[in-house]
């Protein structure tokens, strides 16, 4: 077989929209307990780490080139 027989399959490049879940260390300075919780739910705190990734998720194809 020549070279020309073997080559390879064109690929194509498809793009997603991916949904990642981690844990993260985040932080906060307050007075208590539910001071802190209710500033971190607010999205308040700094960012401690990356954490382990714990989830992913395809949520939408956006170059769809469906085989017909």
């Amino acid at each position: 077989m020549s070279a020309r027989q073997q080559r390879k399959p064109k690929l194509k490049t498809f793009h997603a929209t991916m949904r990642v879940i981690r844990t993260e260390q985040w932080w906060v300075e307050a007075q208590t307990a539910n001071e802190a919780r209710a500033m971190l739910a607010a999205g308040e705190g700094h960012h401690c780490s990356h954490g382990e990734l714990v989830g992913v998720e395809l949520e939408a194809m956006l170059d769809d080139d469906s085989e017909r």
